[in-house]
């Protein structure tokens, strides 16, 4: 899917005054981050790591883990697309409403796709799964599985590729990332771009079981991280106790806007984080994108292209207070429409 994500304001020829389509941190880059890599700068005239080594290493380190355990990927698009070709022709379930990508790269690779409502989970999966895809916190509906340990013990032959591209974002549920040393049916992938708000370095990485690692190392492009992605990622593990988000205040800050939206023409739907799905109760999710943009440069998140869910719907993040009463304000005059 080349369209349709959302953070697609390239796309318009104007400034936009808010842009609620991005999951990423509104709060930008930590403090520090760009003046330290412009220091870097003079590393683009030389080849980055093959495979982004010393990053691997400093990972791996965090963790506890070795560096077997851990793959550095150009973000959480290339883990996605990786495990696709590792596994190809598989057996797979994808959890809904689900990012795109993982049935566009299962597509690419040949997988025999089974679509698992999120709801359903709760009552438990096929035992002649091959790969389940989840996305823990749920994008783009911010739900969380808090049963996820038990599920993966349940189920030993099933490998489960667990996404953990916002588990910066809740208080909800704790990371699986620990648990891969004990579990070899798990595939961490983990996103160093929504935090730390670094989407256009692409950054991510992958942590698994050594065999695993090194089946999905031997699928990978060399120099596939650039150079200022893997300073960025070594500034990010050097400050990582400081330059964490400010999730309860967020998610605070979520709780208020969510309630104010209330008495627009929109349903809102609970979340765990700080992004949430709304439903247009007038129109289509595409109009009210339109009218937005045009009418005061706000830019949304058409969901209408999310398995599971229908042109009525729309994602919604939480920005500042002043940036969340634009939207606020907008919608009262789409009321009227």
């Amino acid at each position: 899917m080349f369209q349709g994500h959302g953070d697609d304001g390239y796309l318009h020829q104007q400034t936009l005054a808010a842009d609620f389509s991005t999951n990423v941190w509104h709060g930008g880059a930590p403090a520090g981050l760009k003046e330290y890599l412009f220091r870097q700068w003079d590393n683009v005239q030389r080849y980055p790591e093959v495979l982004a080594e010393s990053l691997t290493q400093k990972i791996a380190s965090f963790y506890g883990f070795k560096s077997e355990n851990i793959l550095v990927t150009n973000g959480s698009t290339e883990s996605i697309y990786l495990v696709a070709q590792a596994f190809k022709n598989g057996k797979t379930t994808i959890t809904i409403p689900a990012f795109a990508e993982y049935e566009d790269a299962c597509k690419l690779f040949g997988h025999q796709l089974c679509l698992l409502n999120w709801d359903e989970l709760e009552k438990g999966i096929s035992g002649d799964t091959g790969l389940l895809f989840i996305c823990n916190p749920n994008n783009p509906t911010g739900a969380v599985f808090k049963a996820l340990e038990a599920l993966i013990h349940q189920h030993p032959g099933v490998l489960f590729i667990v996404d953990e591209a916002f588990i910066e974002f809740t208080v909800s549920i704790t990371s699986v990332l620990t648990l891969i040393e004990k579990y070899n049916n798990l595939i961490v992938l983990r996103s160093m771009t929504k935090a730390y708000a670094i989407p256009g370095l692409r950054l991510g990485y992958i942590a698994a079981s050594t065999a695993l690692i090194n089946r999905l190392r031997s699928f990978k492009l060399p120099w596939a991280v650039n150079a200022m992605a893997i300073a960025a990622g070594h500034f990010i593990f050097d400050h990582i106790q400081t330059i964490q988000i400010p999730v309860q205040q967020l998610l605070a800050d979520r709780e208020e806007f969510t309630k104010k939206l209330e008495s627009s023409a929109l349903k809102i739907y609970p979340s765990h984080t700080h992004f949430f799905l709304a439903r247009t109760n007038q129109h289509t999710a595409a109009l009210l994108k339109q009218f937005l943009l045009k009418e005061f440069n706000i830019l949304i998140r058409d969901a209408g292209n999310f398995r599971g869910l229908t042109e009525k719907h729309i994602r919604i993040a939480t920005l500042s207070q002043n940036k969340n009463q634009l939207l606020i304000n907008a919608l009262a005059e789409w009321k009227t429409i």
